[in-house]
């Protein structure tokens, strides 16, 4: 799910740690002749291949083409990658490359150092910490990463895709049962306040059995797909036109939150339908065929876009919390934690990541509720309750309280659904062919 492509506090690759794993890229890379061996010439023709592509990769990174690397054109290229590094770091980069004190880094120093190194490009020399938001699990609205260059050329775009598809759908199906708690709850909150877990779960179980707390699932699944490829596809768009080489945290919020209110937008109707067949009793609909076709014959189109005002809303918050707080912890981990190695373990990342959907999920919480309750109304009341007098009902009859019924069952589903589609995304990614 992540590039740790550094180690101590710069990027020094080619230590006795690594060496075994470089040796293994640099003979997949140069093995011509796939036997499983680099004679004299395979490798001289390596090292010669891998001197051009290291040559354009110091060019990127001297943008004044003085000849020599700087602590400003650190600064710089990794800012382009979203990541904000202090002057004190990016020097102690630049002394770890620079052998003649001068605290500049010219072609031959460059060379020298990464010539055994198989990165391909600065983006994978530099890349570190890249947060992979591919891997959906079920919020719908966190912030891609950008494809790089080499995984556009090679095709590795597409296998991530499916790999996280893959993993999204197994995290939506374990955890399954807490996202219809969640919406039970939220529905059925201002009939009757004794909304606890158990006496939910119980309800559920009783009236359809155990498969019902899967009810809605399918729909939940079969979004993945178009959600996944409109959300990347419009990211990758840069619709406001930033500068690629300036592409920080503000410019990748942004982005990143049109590109969730276009994928939003286009899949909506199934987030209605998925909402509609949680909260329906047994034998209510058949399908997601006829739960969709029903919603049309009795209450026309617009029904599939009920609560899409506040769904819209929710994003931003969402979005930039969650993006604000994995910085945070990601900064506050390297500058405080990072001795022997950038690479701060599967677990570090998971609680990174588990913490910062749960902040995004605090603040954002009471918008969704308003959207599940207004995409249920039907079902509960009969008629369509504005936004405004929604609000309104949920403050008079509930308090403050009532706009985060149902938060305990998301937030208890935050960290094995993190985790399980960490574990499915890793197992995936050997049989598509992914390192």
């Amino acid at each position: 799910l992540y590039s740790p492509l550094c180690s101590p506090k710069c990027l020094r690759w080619y230590s006795p740690c690594l060496g075994k794993v470089l040796g293994k890229d640099i003979l997949k890379e140069g093995d011509a002749n796939q036997d499983s061996g680099l004679d004299f010439e395979e490798f001289l023709r390596y090292l010669e291949d891998h001197e051009k592509k290291m040559k354009l990769a110091f060019k990127s990174l001297d943008k004044n083409n003085d000849g020599v690397i700087e602590v400003s054109d650190i600064i710089a290229a990794v800012k382009s990658l979203g990541i904000h590094i202090s002057e004190v770091q990016a020097k102690e980069i630049l002394k770890s490359i620079d052998t003649d004190g001068t605290m500049t880094v010219d072609w031959d120093e460059w060379r020298d150092y990464f010539l055994l190194h198989p990165a391909k490009n600065i983006n994978e020399i530099i890349h570190f910490w890249k947060r992979s938001t591919l891997i959906d699990i079920g919020e719908s609205i966190a912030i891609p990463d950008e494809f790089s260059e080499q995984e556009r050329q090679s095709g590795d775009w597409w296998k991530q895709l499916v790999a996280a598809g893959i993993a999204s759908a197994v995290a939506r199906t374990f955890t399954a049962p807490f996202d219809r708690l969640k919406v039970m709850m939220q529905v059925h909150s201002l009939k009757t306040r004794r909304m606890r877990l158990m006496s939910v779960f119980e309800q559920m179980v009783n009236e359809g059995g155990i498969f019902s707390l899967w009810r809605g699932n399918g729909t939940n699944i079969i979004k993945i797909a178009p959600e996944t490829a409109l959300k990347i596809g419009a990211y990758e768009q840069k619709w406001l036109s930033f500068d690629g080489s300036n592409t920080g945290i503000f410019e990748r919020f942004i982005a990143g939150s049109l590109a969730g209110a276009t994928a939003q937008t286009c899949i909506y109707p199934m987030e209605v339908i998925k909402t509609r067949l949680a909260v329906a009793n047994t034998g209510e609909y058949s399908g997601i065929v006829d739960c969709g076709m029903k919603l049309l014959k009795q209450e026309g189109i617009r029904a599939l876009f009920k609560g899409y005002v506040p769904n819209l809303l929710g994003i931003v918050p969402y979005a930039g919390i969650d993006l604000a707080v994995y910085e945070f912890l990601k900064n506050h981990w390297l500058k405080h934690y990072a001795e022997d190695s950038v690479n701060p373990g599967v677990i570090i990342l998971l609680a990174c990541s588990t913490l910062s959907h749960t902040c995004g999920q605090l603040v954002s919480f009471p918008l969704y509720l308003i959207r599940t309750r207004m995409q249920a109304d039907a079902l509960v009341e009969q008629e369509k309750t504005p936004m405004i007098q929604l609000i309104q009902e949920i403050y008079k009859k509930e308090g403050k309280r009532g706009f985060y019924r149902g938060i305990t069952p998301n937030i208890i589903k935050l960290l094995p659904a993190v985790g399980i589609g960490c574990i499915a995304y890793e197992k995936t990614k050997p049989i598509l062919g992914l390192t």
